[in-house]
Order: C-alpha cells, then sequence, then structure tokens
C-alpha cells in the first residue's frame, strides 16, 4: 500500500483461517464430523467455551495450538451434554487444525515476502501462549514483536492495544497498515488509533451487513497486498 512503511497482523482469523471467523471454521469442522446438533446450539457451545477460556486460566503458556484447539472442543463438548463428546472430539480437533495449518503456511509465505520491505507486528487478542503457537507454524523471527492481550493487559477492540503495536513499529500511526478480519475488533479500532485499515473479508459469524466503506481496502486473499500499489 502506499504509504505505508510497517503493518500490524491480526492472528485467529486472519493468518489461521484466510478471514473466516473461527466459530464457522469450527462450525464447518462438526458438520463434516457429523455431530448431530443444529448450528444454534454449536453457537450456545462456541460463546459458552469461548467465555470459559476469556475468564479462567485454561490456556497455558506452553500449549501448542493443537492443544488449544482441544481445549476449546472439550469445552464446547462438556456444554452439549446430550452429545458423546469423547466420540467426535479428536475428529474435530483433526479437521480444524489441518485449517489451520494450510492457512498459516500460505500466510508465511506472504508475510516473509513482505518483512523484505517493511517491518511487521502481530497483535493479537490471544491466551497468553502466542509464542508457542508461533514457534509451532515456523513463524517466529518472522514478526519484529508481539502484543498479545493476555500479556500487555489490553483486548480488542481497545484502540490502545493498536496504539502499542505503532510504538513497537516506532513509526507514526498514518504510516502503519493494519490487517486484520474482524470490521469491529480490528478495522475500526484501528482506524481510531490513527492507521490505516485493510480488511481481510471472509465468512463472518452472524449475517449483519458489512459496511466495506469502513477499511480503506477490501482484500479476499492476503497475497493481495503484496501486489496493492495505492
Amino acid at each position: 500500500m502506499k504509504g505505508v512503511k510497517g503493518y500490524l497482523f491480526d492472528y485467529g482469523g486472519t493468518l489461521d483461517t484466510g478471514g473466516c471467523h473461527w466459530g464457522k471454521v469450527l462450525w464447518h469442522c462438526y458438520q463434516r464430523v457429523g455431530v448431530p446438533i443444529g448450528e444454534q446450539q454449536f453457537r450456545d457451545a462456541y460463546v459458552h467455551a469461548e467465555r470459559t477460556l476469556g475468564s479462567q486460566r485454561v490456556v497455558m503458556p506452553d500449549f501448542t495450538f493443537r492443544q488449544t484447539l482441544q481445549a476449546k472442543v472439550r469445552l464446547q463438548l462438556a456444554w452439549l451434554q446430550e452429545i458423546d463428546g469423547e466420540r467426535y472430539a479428536a475428529d474435530i480437533v483433526r479437521e480444524a487444525y489441518d485449517v489451520a495449518r494450510q492457512h498459516v503456511s500460505h500466510s508465511r509465505e506472504v508475510l516473509m515476502q513482505l518483512r523484505e520491505a517493511t517491518p511487521l507486528v502481530l497483535v493479537s487478542n490471544f491466551y497468553g501462549n502466542m509464542e508457542t503457537v508461533l514457534r509451532e507454524f515456523n513463524l517466529v523471527g518472522v514478526f519484529q514483536h508481539v502484543v498479545e492481550s493476555a500479556v500487555v493487559g489490553i483486548r480488542k477492540p481497545d484502540p490502545r492495544i493498536f496504539a502499542l503495536g505503532v510504538t513497537r513499529l516506532g513509526l507514526q500511526a498514518a504510516d502503519v497498515a493494519v490487517v486484520g478480519d474482524s470490521i469491529d475488533k480490528d478495522i475500526v479500532p484501528a482506524k481510531q488509533a490513527g492507521c490505516k485499515t485493510v480488511w481481510l473479508r471472509g465468512e463472518q459469524w452472524t449475517d449483519e451487513p458489512v459496511d466495506e466503506h469502513i477499511p480503506d481496502r477490501v482484500i479476499d486473499d492476503l497475497s493481495e497486498l503484496l501486489v496493492i500499489k495505492d
């Protein structure tokens, strides 16, 4: 992008799913595995698990992403008490992990090219194990710094977490582009922090219409960042 001297990247839903909300990724995994529930039942279980992970120390700093998925899925299936969770858990985790692995591999190719010309910082709402996950997916050294919500004590959509990322880049906010999959959690607060914004468009958690005029750019694949000229 013209005038961009550095990038701030979201992780979950951006680098590991290609813009698809993780709730949708997991729902599709449940469907492929054949878990006998409806989408609303799954959504309730997903929300329960995310709230639990946000309020309790379930994920440890040394958890890999596979272990993080296992913790999520266990919580979801425990909520769905009428389901024989042991029957489906391993297959769901395997399906979801394969999605993440494939997308992160593609994202890494793009990031490695971007970092040749511009510094990159990761800004993520995560559970305190981001460094472990980066090692797992061979992303160590790709980012100059990692700003993780569980570590810095600030969560999106608070624009201060993006301001912190800008500081880590050592640049002015107007010279930084934020790339993320969420309009509410990435794009809007990043604009409030004074940054340029790039929305990675994918399947959303809700069917509510999205105002695509909010971000400065809309892309459907991360590789488009390599050819944006203005």
